[in-house]
């Protein structure tokens, strides 16, 4: 709290501070006027001290992990709905309260019916941290993209976790501030050839953007040629027109010379996203989350932009965490948590949150490695979530062993290039009468309009290698061979906007990749061209 008021306080002070050799030749470059530089230069002043202070904190926190833990267990039990008495220790908080996985708190809160996470329900210091250091990381590794004029967000939701109070929109100088449209942010976007950066919530939504992008490009040109947003911009329509023409391998870099950096918000199911737009869309372009996100809220910290792979450090404040180890062959007999202090690199654990509202510690499902420490904490990598695993006859095939499959697959099939896919099992749409249990496997690919039956059958061949109990099912007769189905342009597209307006899905910003409900099954089948 004291932090937003001083936030809040600072610009007026910060106003006499500056002098005017400060604000630069690139505002000027930007053709920015004298208010708006002081505006920015004062900002960004405000948003550097913010960040260093948390700097600290997270220093200090971190270098004192146990009880930093301690402080944050003891803020949740304090503000926990009901009566309970704080423990004395962490075995009386372990008795006392069990593990539950998300889903089955939500459903026994509301009478069976599983509800959203909210988007607040783990809204801690962790998601101002976030936005804060991020940015500094951000500033640090690619100097002009915080410029005035050279960051725009094409998504109506923002990347960063946090709002910021009065310094956040005031750097943000080309997306039209309260617009919730998401044709009215490309289309500005488009309008300003200069951008150093692009912003969406995540990877999965940007790459809906670009999708939409080549769908209505015409329509967008027509629009900056004729002024519909502003000055007639008929010489940046015609460049509109022809970076289209040129197909998808680099658009981002055609429209906007100098576009540096591509930041989401990283989530469950977006490295296919992110994969898909760097090998067409956003070719040479580097990628930034300032954070990972779980069950809604921010479980993880990025300060290392320049990392080509996310890696996260997981904070010792709120939300309170604790690691469950991973082991092969122990689903149904979890071990003890652990505590931050006590992760062992290389090794894999599931997240585990307590939630003050619920009061229950919450298997998120999230799996991660422990690749390195940053003081007395863990810094890791998402791997894969327990809840997108495949079983039709008892094997259980994770996400990340299908989607490395997947992946070695489309590299056999002759120009394909893998946008999206989700996974069925049989049982869901019925499909195994007459025959074996299998997955049923959709996709949308570019640069392949139909898949032989060879092609198909290299998915299943695929599958037999990366896991040996499914291809001992396999020879067995036991499981069927996996079904592939070619699905239309914007199939996913659509899917998406189904989810996001279904009560019991994850998405936004989490991207399942496994589909338990019939309908949804049923609505990415009528769209099955091959």
């Amino acid at each position: 709290m004291l932090l937003w008021l001083l936030l809040l306080l600072l610009p007026p002070l910060f106003l006499l501070v500056p002098p005017l050799a400060m604000l630069g030749q690139r505002f000027q470059e930007a053709g920015l006027s004298w208010l708006a530089s002081l505006q920015h230069c004062v900002a960004w002043r405000v948003l550097s001290w913010a960040a260093t202070w948390q700097q600290q904190r997270l220093e200090h926190n971190t270098l004192h992990v146990g009880q930093s833990q301690q402080q944050a267990l003891m803020w949740c039990l304090q503000r926990a709905q009901g009566p309970l008495c704080p423990p004395t220790d962490m075995s009386i908080f372990w008795n006392h309260l069990p593990l539950t996985k998300v889903s089955q708190a939500q459903e026994e809160e509301n009478g069976g019916q599983l509800l959203p996470p909210t988007s607040n329900q783990y809204h801690g210091e962790a998601s101002l941290q976030a936005t804060l250091l991020g940015l500094v990381a951000l500033n640090k590794a690619y100097p002009e993209v915080l410029a005035p004029g050279g960051t725009a967000r094409v998504t109506p939701t923002s990347p960063w976790p946090s709002p910021l109070p009065w310094p956040g929109h005031i750097l943000d100088q080309v997306s039209p501030p309260g617009t919730k449209d998401p044709g009215a942010l490309l289309l500005e976007a488009l309008r300003s050839p200069g951008l150093k950066a692009l912003e969406a919530r995540t990877a999965v939504e940007l790459l809906d953007v670009f999708l939409a992008l080549e769908a209505d490009g015409e329509e967008l040109a027509e629009a900056i040629a004729a002024g519909t947003s502003g000055v007639p911009l008929p010489g940046r329509a015609a460049e509109l027109r022809e970076a289209l023409e040129q197909g998808p391998r680099g658009l981002a870099l055609r429209l906007w010379p100098k576009l540096q950096v591509v930041v989401t918000l990283d989530a469950g199911g977006q490295a296919e996203a992110v994969a898909a737009l760097g090998a067409l869309w956003c070719q040479g372009l580097a990628f930034f989350s300032p954070a990972y996100t779980a069950s809604g809220g921010v479980v993880g910290l990025n300060l290392w932009p320049e990392q080509p792979q996310g890696l996260y450090l997981l904070p010792p404040g709120l939300p309170f965490i604790e690691l469950l180890p991973v082991e092969e062959g122990a689903q149904e007999e979890a071990p003890s948590t652990l505590l931050l202090a006590e992760a062992q690199r290389d090794k894999e654990y599931e997240l585990v949150l307590t939630d003050h509202v619920r009061l229950a510690r919450c298997r998120l499902g999230d799996v991660v490695q422990v690749v390195g420490a940053y003081n007395q904490c863990p810094i890791v990598r998402f791997v894969y979530r327990l809840g997108q695993a495949l079983s039709v006859r008892g094997e259980v095939t994770g996400e990340n062993v299908f989607s490395e499959a997947l992946g070695q697959a489309v590299g056999q099939w002759p120009g394909a290039k893998l946008l999206d896919h989700i996974c069925v099992e049989s049982s869901i749409l019925d499909s195994s009468e007459g025959s074996a249990p299998h997955y049923e496997v959709f996709v949308e690919l570019r640069g392949l309009r139909n898949l032989s039956e060879e092609n198909r059958d290299k998915l299943d061949h695929c599958l037999q290698e990366a896991s040996p109990r499914y291809k001992s099912l396999r020879f067995r007769g036991s499981v069927g061979p996996a079904r592939v189905h070619l699905v239309g342009k914007g199939a996913f597209r659509a899917l998406r906007t189904k989810l996001a307006a279904c009560p019991s899905s994850s998405f936004p910003p989490e991207m399942p990749r496994v589909l338990r409900h019939r309908h949804l099954a049923q609505f990415l089948q009528r769209r099955v061209v091959s």
